[in-house]
């Protein structure tokens, strides 16, 4: 039974795409087969592992027009990583479901056919707390939250954090939070401490030991369409994702 995670947080910048991308890379490394869903109309998730934003993709699953298996794609590089990509069409899906039955659903329909194909089920969410992040809850066994060491880091969690407990409530009551994550970490600042030490007072051990660095190579490889390992295998983030599986892998 495949273990299917939501990577998640309504505030922009904190890392979610990239956490998304190099997690689900660094988890096929390791020689497990992971299905990365980009659940982001923006569709920066497909792109930066160098798929084009086309049809068909997660959209036409989720309004009932394709099944999940007929959109999948396998990553040209890694042998154990595939991929439902999205485009922007993805965001007319929220108001299109409106009237649906099992709207918040949809996404968990979908994956029947093909969760226990794959060891890991990533999943990239919105900036939102909108249809689609509702789905993507509904349909994962756990949360993982990308928190940046920056101003504001902790803004929206309580938000953020109720809405679990609601749709863990109603919609899914196996609903876990793995793990929150820490990045943009700058050692070199104490702003970066002193929030680091914020979010494990308010988390505990929730907090994962993995810390994602600040590191350019990280912010430069999605422009090439790559992931960190394929962009600077040598680079801190390439060390620091591969790090990360290893913690997921074990929790």
């Amino acid at each position: 039974m495949s273990r299917i995670l939501t990577i998640v947080n309504q505030k922009g910048g904190v890392g979610k795409t990239t956490t998304s991308i190099n997690l689900a890379s660094a988890l096929a490394i390791y020689e497990k087969k992971t299905l990365l869903i980009d659940f982001d109309p923006q569709g920066n998730t497909s792109s930066g592992i160098g798929f084009r934003l086309e049809s068909p993709n997660i959209y036409e699953v989720l309004i009932g027009q394709l099944e999940l298996r007929s959109i999948i794609k396998q990553s040209p590089v890694l042998e154990n990583l595939y991929i439902a990509t999205s485009s922007p069409d993805l965001s007319g899906a929220e108001i299109e479901l409106v009237k649906e039955y099992s709207r918040e659903q949809k996404l968990k329909q979908a994956l029947e056919s093909v969760k226990n194909e794959y060891e890991y089920i990533i999943i990239d969410c919105p900036p939102s707390l909108g249809l689609l992040t509702v789905n993507a809850l509904t349909a994962c066994t756990d949360v993982i939250i990308p928190i940046q060491c920056e101003y504001y880091a902790l803004e929206g969690v309580s938000q953020l954090l109720t809405t679990i407990k609601l749709i863990k409530k109603s919609l899914n009551p196996n609903l876990n939070i793995q793990g929150v994550l820490l990045t943009m970490f700058d050692k070199r600042l104490n702003l970066a401490l002193q929030v680091a030490k914020e979010v494990r007072r308010y988390f505990q051990e929730k907090v994962f030991s993995t810390i994602i660095h600040r590191n350019i190579k990280i912010t430069e490889a999605p422009s090439f369409g790559q992931t960190i390992f394929h962009y600077d295998i040598k680079s801190v983030g390439a060390k620091d994702y591969l790090e990360f599986a290893k913690e997921v892998i074990s929790r």
